[in-house]
Order: structure tokens, then sequence, then C-alpha cells
């Protein structure tokens, strides 16, 4: 696939995550333009602080795992990251586990690490536990997501993209995030291991063995 034509998708993703709550935002703001009676205006702030909150959390999260935050070959301090991962899944049913042994991680690695929390996210359904498990302190980089829910999907053509085995014309804008974290593990020497659990619960395993971790 070409550059252009992925980051279209990428593009058309990032559209598609952001037009719900910046589409309530401009609703909201149209009936507060309307509405004179001062309970249901205070609903509707309300409603409008929400939805800025989720499109700010979601900005935050988009351009640690889509962009070059941090700039070209710099090390992302991991509370940042982990502050946007929890400013994604904040206002849904998924809960949150994060353990981490280092303080930081290589932009590339990083980005890895969060398109594959993003695509694993995704599978719960109808919410869950994200566990998030980072060790490299005194070892080679390992990252171990894992997701455990009442109803866990994760698609094949997700799946398949993650682990490199679904060619670039395949992609669609569901699964760009899992392709483009094959596509960073690949040019950064790092592997992907998809790993069954019990029922539908899974993990997927990033090993990377030349990272620096500051």
């Amino acid at each position: 696939m070409k550059d252009m034509e992925f980051s279209a998708l990428l593009c058309s993703r990032l559209c598609h995550d952001l037009i719900s709550p910046v589409g309530a935002i401009a609703n909201g703001l149209e009936i507060l333009d309307d509405e004179d009676d001062a309970g249901m205006r205070v609903e509707v702030m309300k409603l409008l602080a929400q939805s800025a909150e989720v499109t700010s959390a979601r900005l935050k999260f988009f351009r640690l795992s889509f962009g070059s935050a941090g700039g070209f070959g710099a090390k992302v301090p991991l509370n940042e990251a982990e502050n946007a991962v929890r400013g994604l899944y904040a206002a849904g049913n998924i809960d949150l586990d994060w353990t981490s042994d280092i303080g930081g991680m290589d932009k590339d690695a990083l980005k890895l690490m969060l398109n594959m929390i993003l695509v694993a996210g995704e599978s719960l359904v109808r919410g869950g536990r994200l566990l998030v498990d980072i060790n490299g302190e005194n070892s080679p980089l390992e990252v171990m997501v894992t997701v455990q829910g009442d109803k866990v999907i994760f698609q094949d053509s997700v799946r398949e993209a993650l682990l490199g085995e679904m060619e670039g014309e395949e992609i669609t804008t569901k699964s760009a995030p899992a392709f483009l974290a094959a596509t960073v593990a690949a040019r950064i020497g790092c592997t992907i291991d998809y790993i069954p659990r019990e029922g539908q619960d899974f993990s997927l395993r990033i090993a990377c063995q030349d990272i620096e971790k500051p």
C-alpha cells in the first residue's frame, strides 16, 4: 500500500472516531442558542463539557499513536502514554490496569504499543478489563496487553493485519491501526504474538530486543 493511501485511511479513521463527540458539541451549541429553560441549559452544558472532554482525550491519544509526538527520535515518558490511554477509556466501561517498570519508551515502540492497545480495547464490545504490563528494566522490552470481558470479538481482519498476515490493499479504516502497529514492529525489529486465553479472552505480546529505555 502506498504511503498516501494509508495516510488517507488513518485520516478517515481519525475523523470517524472524532465525529461523534464533535457532532454532540455542535448539536449542544445549537440547543443552547434556542433554549431558554435554565434547567435544560444546565443539562446541555454538562453534555457539552463531557463531549469536549472525550474529544480532547481522543486527540491526545491519537497524537501519540498516529502522530509524531515528542519529535523525531525522541523518547516519550510513559506517564504521558498512560494518561492518554486512561483518558481514552475514562468515559466508557473498560477498566484499565497499567503496570510498568520503566519510565519512558522510544517513540516508535510507543506508537506500536498504543496502536496494539487500541485494537485490543476495541474487542471489548461490552466492556471489561484491559491489562497493560510493560517490562524492560533489566531485560529486552516486552509489553503484554490482555483483554478480559463477557463478550470479546477480535475480528480476523484486525488480527491478521496486526500479525502482518494481510496485504496492504486489503486494509480498511477498521484495521488501519493494526496495520500501522505491524509496520512499525517490522521496521524497529519487534515481534507481535497473539495468545488465546480462556473463553474469548486473549493477550497480545510485543517483544523488542534493541529498543532503548530511558
